[in-house]
């Protein structure tokens, strides 16, 4: 048996082509651009890297994208009056201040600072709490991507029994909130979980978001499961090479011989976080205006 290759970013390519028509009704409807608004603190090379292609992404939908570069010596009180000027402008819909940030800002206050309506990475507590009681607001992009790509493979996740592996507030948590909102019978385990193989065993659905390199070995994954695997890891160097090769939290060749579907690392998950953080910028936009999106149409 040979997995199905789920193919996020075909699917991404899809979901941005989307984004773009309707930002285009958008703009003819409000008479303005929907805007994102991306802050980058330092100089962290990969999150330069990051934000530009946020930027030349957003643009390439028909949106309007505002970047905000403040130096990696600039004070809390900077950042913080620059998001309220942000949270006031009628021209930017959503506000994403990318991570990490220096060590002298306290990241939670950061988040805490942005308009929940406008936090289109979806980390504000009242947005996570939205997601807790089922009402709506905005969820983080990964995990929002990663149920997309299930319900494209498996249509309805009702009664299935789903294993997500880590906890974080970025992954695993809103992940394991999600598939409960779509019916599935959920555990959240993690690298201290008893009897973690077995646990996985059992699992219709597998998410992997645990953050090490090849952590779930193929013998973990029940035959016919759809895994999804979110970690992104590189490995040494082999001898000769200037880089060691990209892998996820799945042990790629052997869950592939055993699983019915599974998401390739890299192009699987990776390339559908911008492609949803456009998405929720969108969806932002219509509720700012108050404007009716068609049901289910991202």
């Amino acid at each position: 048996m040979t997995a199905e290759l789920i193919d996020g970013k075909a699917f991404a390519a899809s979901l941005r082509d989307k984004v773009a028509i309707l930002a285009a009704t958008f703009e003819s409807k409000a008479m303005r651009k929907a805007g994102l608004a991306v802050v980058l603190v330092g100089d962290d090379p990969a999150s330069h890297v990051y934000v530009r292609s946020k930027g030349q992404q957003t643009v390439a939908a028909g949106m309007a994208s505002f970047e905000h570069r403040l130096s990696h010596t600039a004070s809390e009180d900077e950042l913080l009056a620059l998001i309220d000027k942000l949270n006031q402008d009628r021209f930017v819909d959503g506000i994403l201040v990318q991570l990490p940030l220096p060590d002298h800002m306290d990241e939670q206050k950061v988040i805490a600072a942005i308009n929940p309506d406008k936090d289109v990475d979806g980390f504000h507590v009242i947005n996570a709490g939205r997601l807790a009681v089922g009402l709506p607001g905005f969820v983080p992009c990964t995990p929002l991507g990663c149920v997309m790509l299930l319900k494209d493979r498996l249509g309805s996740l009702a009664g299935l029994d789903a294993v997500v592996i880590g906890r974080s507030n970025i992954v695993g948590k809103p992940m394991a909130q999600l598939l409960i909102a779509e019916s599935c019978t959920v555990t959240v385990a993690h690298s201290r979980t008893k009897n973690l193989p077995d646990v996985v065993r059992r699992a219709d659905i597998v998410v992997a978001a645990v953050g090490r390199a090849e952590m779930v070995k193929g013998d973990w994954i029940k035959p016919g499961a759809t895994v999804i695997d979110v970690g992104i890891n590189r490995l040494p160097p082999e001898p000769g090479a200037d880089k060691g090769r990209l892998v996820g939290d799945v042990d790629f060749t052997g869950a592939s011989a055993v699983a019915g579907a599974i998401t390739p690392v890299p192009g699987g998950v990776g390339p559908m976080t911008i492609a949803v953080l456009l998405r929720n910028a969108l969806v932002a936009a219509y509720r700012n205006e108050g404007l009716k999106l068609p049901a289910d149409a991202i």
